[in-house]
């Protein structure tokens, strides 16, 4: 680990659509197209707190499958063409899209996670037994 200037992102959408670490926006957040760092390679971030889990893919199927939808009723609409014709233009069209929008929205979300200090929810049992209390005391 390097001694460097750590400036954490004020910015997490910026930051994580170029890929860059959430703390000093220096290294890297992924090893692969898709797979998250286990750290960062300039200030030793851990990435093990980071955990989009389905969010990228719903996110990129919602975003990428409209443009893609018009295309395919333009092209129907106004083509009538076979069903093949489908199968050649909009399935590569929305593969494309869905693809080109995984990696910046995964790494918005990590981002997001570092920016906002996300955490595993918990039940917080004092607070639903001091309203308990209070409700069997009306």
């Amino acid at each position: 680990m390097t001694d460097v200037n750590w400036n954490p992102t004020d910015n997490p959408m910026k930051t994580g659509i170029l890929g860059r670490c959430p703390r000093c926006q220096k290294g890297h957040l992924f090893n692969g197209f898709l797979s998250l760092a286990p750290r960062c390679e300039v200030c030793g971030l851990d990435y093990s707190f980071a955990d989009p889990a389905d969010g990228p893919a719903f996110f990129a199927m919602s975003l990428g499958c409209v443009p893609a939808l018009a295309f395919a009723v333009w092209v129907q609409m106004s083509f009538d063409p076979p069903l093949w014709v489908h199968l050649v233009t909009t399935l590569p069209l929305i593969v494309a899209c869905c693809a080109a929008l995984l990696r910046p929205l995964k790494g918005w979300l990590v981002c997001s996670q570092f920016f906002h200090k996300a955490e595993e929810g918990r039940i917080d049992r004092d607070w639903h037994a001091a309203r308990s209390r209070r409700d069997d005391d009306a």
